[in-house]
């Protein structure tokens, strides 16, 4: 085939975006026909390439499965990260030519259409990534505490309840719904059986990820304890998003700020209210908004950028991306496990 992979039908595009706890995958023409889609859970590997491969009825093994490979993953977070991941994934040879993003990237370019913008993604980890109108890009480390972070994502909001919960029953903090919550989540009878398996390495602390929706559902409720905890978290995306605003001089524009990841999936006004009402404060004219639709559209697009693609082709992905990812939704295996944000996502 020709070397860009322009015939159509045949696959141009190999777009990834790798999660702490999934890795989303499709196969594009150079048109913007999404020819395969898959989702796979736990690290990127070559899983949920030979799904999507399978899903274009192509054999993985003949490789490279398209031109160009557009890999968006959380752990991508400093250069040394981006070299590593891009050697690895070079020896893969799943694609011609390889591009490495940090995962911010893909939310950014998913969800505005300017080409610039900050993102802003809280999934198990945070990260947040501003791209100036000419081109300018500012970046954070996103290495938790070590970094300078202080409410880091969805496993620091689990570790804050399971702390909150067992303050409240020794009687150093207030009482809380978490109390009960976390530990009926895990289905011990107190919090301190949750602590104790997990500093005994019986329950991985990694599991501490899937306490935010219990946060949220108390929050919800009012417990003041649980609405702390997701007010520091909101106070966070706010600190990343005006500093990379603040940074690339954009305080009086209309700058798009996009908020992605599984955090934002929550549907809790105040929270938001809360990050929007902090952005605006500072930058008062910012368009602050939620991706609705999945960051893999980010990794797409870039990949069609890649290849010269017309804005035909934008609009054709945009408008089929959510159908397709649906369906592979529908038929991926019921297994996996969460990991944190600096996995080495498998590569």
């Amino acid at each position: 085939m020709p070397g860009d992979g322009s015939r159509t039908g045949t696959p141009s595009v190999l777009a990834v975006d790798g999660g702490n706890s999934k890795g989303d995958a499709v196969l594009l023409d150079r048109t913007g026909t999404i020819l395969g889609a898959a989702r796979r859970l736990g690290r990127l590997n070559d899983e949920v390439i030979g799904a999507v491969c399978a899903d274009a009825g192509l054999d993985a093994r003949a490789r490279p499965v398209a031109s160009v490979g557009v890999f968006c993953l959380a752990g991508a977070d400093l250069p040394i990260d981006n070299r590593r991941i891009e050697q690895a994934l070079e020896e893969r040879s799943w694609a011609g030519r390889t591009l490495v993003h940090n995962d911010t990237f893909a939310v950014l370019r998913a969800g505005t259409e300017r080409g610039w913008g900050v993102a802003v993604v809280c999934g198990a980890g945070m990260n947040c990534v501003g791209v100036g109108p000419t081109g300018r890009v500012v970046r954070f480390a996103a290495l938790g505490p070590l970094s300078g972070d202080l409410a880091p994502g969805g496993e620091w909001v689990g570790l804050a309840a399971l702390g909150a919960a067992i303050r409240a029953r020794d009687g150093r903090g207030e009482r809380t719904e978490l109390e009960r919550a976390v530990p009926e989540h895990f289905g011990m009878p107190r919090a301190e059986s949750v602590m104790h398996a997990m500093y005994r390495h019986r329950m991985p602390t990694r599991l501490l990820v899937e306490l935010p929706p219990v946060v949220f559902r108390a929050a919800g409720s009012g417990d003041v304890v649980a609405r702390r905890i997701l007010d520091q978290l909101g106070d966070e995306v706010v600190s990343m998003a005006v500093a990379a605003i603040r940074r690339l001089r954009l305080l009086r524009s209309d700058v798009d700020v996009v908020l992605g990841g599984g955090m934002f999936r929550a549907d809790d006004p105040v929270f938001f209210e809360r990050i929007r009402s902090g952005i605006q404060a500072s930058a008062s004219r910012s368009n602050v908004a939620t991706l609705r639709t999945p960051p893999l559209l980010g990794a797409a697009l870039m990949g069609l950028d890649e290849i010269g693609a017309t804005p035909r082709t934008e609009a054709r992905v945009r408008g089929t991306i959510d159908a397709a990812m649906a369906a592979a939704e529908r038929t991926r295996p019921r297994s996996g496990a969460v990991h944190s944000r600096r996995s080495s996502n498998g590569v």
